[in-house]
């Protein structure tokens, strides 16, 4: 066998080289714990495993990373099967040069199950790091049905399946249209009144209004030289129509000129000559303007403007002082004026509110029914003991609390011989009648004796009792009923028809009638009620809701 000997180094260069790969260890050892050092941490977490339908989950989501690098948490449905609440703003604190993000979601789900939060991607920087996938139980609500009253399912109600629901924005149409008509009034009104106060006014002042109106129009200045000339003719018209010919306006300038002429050759208007022809040659200017699109310059228009002021002015000094009698006539003329205008208004106004409250009556008959206006208007006895206030009382022995729209009567009378042997007592309170539109019956029996009550057999009597009333074409059905405070019983209902002794019609009525055995004796609360009431129903479900008996246990 052949040995073989371990060289020793003593030559210097090869210390050299040890030295240095002794380093280069050190060094990399140092790289690689501070790479690991500078590693990002994620975790996850959530605040309960278990929790009942609709509750929430709080999921923490947890990173520790460098300050220089970005996180991007998961945003979105990416909790599936679970649904995202809320996404809550990522709470950041800073450790040095490390930061530490939390990043809380808010999760729930509808339907109980177990289920799996899968896990969640977080970007940091380049890098991709996954959360781990969370277990959660998601539990039904335990309800105690034998603690809770049962009622009756309700019937089918036809639904609108229009795709608009107008009835819905209805209101807000009709609230809208009235404020816009508010503000039309009260805008037109102040418009006519503004109006009727100009009217109230001299001829001569309403001109003169009417020339500073036409200043601080600037239809020059527009370039609306037609209108302009229109509104400066229409003024010196109107003033000449109203104090010195009363045909002024459909008349032509020509004839206008030649009656002006008339009346001063007459002596009834004392006006100088070249006013007149002034005034032609404006009214000629003006009719130019409207009817040949003429446009005279700005200078040309103002003067025109200047020449009609003056001859109003010339026009006013010409025309003589008018005599008693003619100032007589004008007051009556402006009194007869005014009444019409008084008539005018009182006719508007009835008319307007007319209009309104039939507006709003056909507002309310398309939003509520025409049977529920009409009844709200001239009134509809069952509806009113529904809005009435009910009073809540006890009756009879064992005692019968029910709550009613009215106070209900003794029904008096003797017991005979032989019932007093069996019964301790026998009270019946009643309203109504049972051939009219509404009738309550609360009736209670005492028996000297502890008696069991067989409910069976009152059922069996229920129609032999209605026919001895005068009722026919009876119905009957029957079911167990409990009150809220656990009282036991029978409920029995159905259809009759009787015969109203006044009318002689016969009357389609329904009945709930409620039976117990309580107490030691015997309670019966009965509702008959018109089938064809609207609201007799309503009424008679909540009599009979409201029922329940004292000593109930």
């Amino acid at each position: 066998m052949k040995n073989y000997e371990l060289p020793i180094i003593n030559n210097k260069c090869d210390v050299l080289l040890l030295v240095k790969v002794r380093k280069m260890l050190l060094m990399t050892f140092f790289l690689v714990f501070v790479g690991f050092q500078s590693v990002a941490q994620v975790a996850a977490s959530i605040d309960s495993t278990s929790i009942q339908i609709g509750q929430e989950i709080r999921y923490k989501m947890q990173v520790e990373t460098d300050s220089t690098q970005i996180v991007i948490f998961p945003e979105g449905q990416t909790f599936s099967p679970l649904e995202v609440i809320e996404s809550y703003k990522t709470d950041t604190t800073k450790s040095g040069n490390r930061f530490n993000l939390i990043k809380e979601y808010a999760l729930t789900q509808f339907d109980s199950g177990y289920y799996t939060i899968p896990r969640q991607k977080v970007m940091i920087g380049d890098q991709v790091f996954l959360t781990d996938s969370l277990k959660v139980e998601v539990r039904d609500v335990i309800v105690d049905t034998t603690k809770q009253k049962m009622f009756e399912i309700k019937p089918l109600v036809d639904v609108d399946a229009s795709f608009f629901n107008w009835k819905k924005y209805i209101w807000w149409i009709v609230a809208t249209i009235l404020l816009i008509g508010l503000i039309a009034f009260f805008v037109l009104r102040r418009k006519k009144r503004k109006e009727a106060k100009e009217d109230e006014l001299p001829p001569y002042e309403r001109a003169i209004l009417a020339l500073q109106r036409i200043d601080a129009s600037q239809l020059l200045e527009q370039d609306s030289h037609k209108e302009y000339y229109s509104q400066l003719s229409d003024t010196a018209r109107k003033y000449i129509d109203e104090e010195v010919y009363d045909h002024a306006m459909e008349s032509t300038t020509d004839e206008l000129i030649e009656r002006l002429d008339e009346e001063i050759k007459t002596g009834a208007l004392n006006l100088d000559k070249h006013t007149i022809e002034e005034l032609k040659t404006v009214l000629k200017t003006a009719d130019m303007a409207k009817f040949a699109k003429s446009k005279p310059d700005i200078g040309t228009a103002k003067a025109d403007r200047n020449v009609i002021e003056r001859v109003i002015n010339e026009t006013k000094e010409a025309i003589p002082e008018p005599t008693e009698e003619e100032l007589l006539a004008d007051e009556e003329y402006r009194k007869t004026v005014a009444e019409k205008k008084l008539r005018r208004k009182i006719i508007f106004g009835s008319i307007a509110g007319i209009a309104a409250i039939a507006i709003t009556l056909t507002v309310f008959i398309i939003v509520k029914g025409y049977d529920v206006v009409k009844d709200s208007i001239l009134g509809h006895p069952t509806k009113e003991l529904a809005e009435t206030e009910w009073l809540s009382s006890a009756y009879g022995s064992p005692p019968v609390t029910i709550a009613t729209p009215k106070v209900l009567i003794r029904n008096n009378f003797q017991l005979t011989e032989e019932q007093k042997q069996i019964l301790k007592g026998n009270e019946t309170f009643v309203y109504g009648s049972l051939i009219g539109n509404f009738y309550i019956s609360v009736s209670t029996i005492q028996y000297n004796q502890q008696t069991e009550v067989d409910l069976n057999k009152i059922v069996e009597g229920v129609v032999g009792n209605f026919e001895s009333q005068g009722a026919k074409n009876i119905s009957v059905k029957d079911e167990e009923y409990e009150t809220l405070a656990g009282a036991k019983g029978v409920k029995v209902f159905g259809s009759l028809e009787v015969t109203n002794a006044v009318t002689k019609k016969d009357q389609k009525s329904d009945y709930l009638m409620l039976n117990f055995g309580e107490n030691g004796g015997f309670q019966q609360i009965m509702v008959v009620y018109n089938k064809e009431d609207r609201y007799a129903k309503d009424v008679a479900q909540r009599i009979i809701n409201s029922v329940e008996l004292k000593n109930a246990k």
